[in-house]
């Protein structure tokens, strides 16, 4: 099992997923790897190839809900066809953004997507400008956010063996 956590540590709430990694170092299961890629999503995919059977991405993510709201959410993810190299470069133009959705078609279409994937965000209250601050309400945030990182990294180990 492979925890990622991405996310821009100078955007203010875009530092969620790495502020969740912090919370969650030490504390997870010997058989789960735990990541924090920045905004290099690339890491992820490369990560992935070593053979996962799940994935959990951390993130923050804009719902429309109030700040500081913890989703779990489970990913569509397209089927991949064979993409032109227009299509590519339209999806993947800046691939040190670790766009979620990018990662996870750039993960299906190297064949190295996990079965069970879920993805674990934060509703962000501000992203826009610099800041290495987590506003207050996606700090308060960050605790629950990674008690629920542990709880559906053993519900994805329960269902894994």
């Amino acid at each position: 099992m492979l925890v990622a956590c991405v996310g821009n540590t100078v955007r203010g709430d875009d530092g969620f997923g790495p502020a969740v990694a912090a919370g969650l170092s030490g504390c997870l299961p010997a058989r789960v790897d735990l990541i924090e890629t920045g905004i290099g999503s690339l890491g992820i995919v490369h990560e992935l190839m070593n053979g996962y059977g799940g994935l959990v991405l951390v993130d923050a993510v804009d719902r429309g809900a109030p700040p500081g709201t913890v989703f779990v959410l489970v990913p569509e993810v397209p089927e991949t066809t064979e993409p032109t190299l227009e299509d590519w470069r339209a999806q993947l133009a800046d691939l040190h953004l670790a766009e979620p959705s990018r990662v996870l078609r750039l993960a299906r279409a190297a064949g190295a997507l996990p079965e069970h994937v879920l993805f674990v965000g934060c509703q962000p209250e501000m992203c826009d400008g610099f800041s290495e601050v987590l506003s207050s309400a996606v700090a308060a945030a960050v605790p629950t956010a990674t008690r629920r990182v542990r709880d559906v990294v053993q519900e994805l180990l329960a269902q894994l063996d």
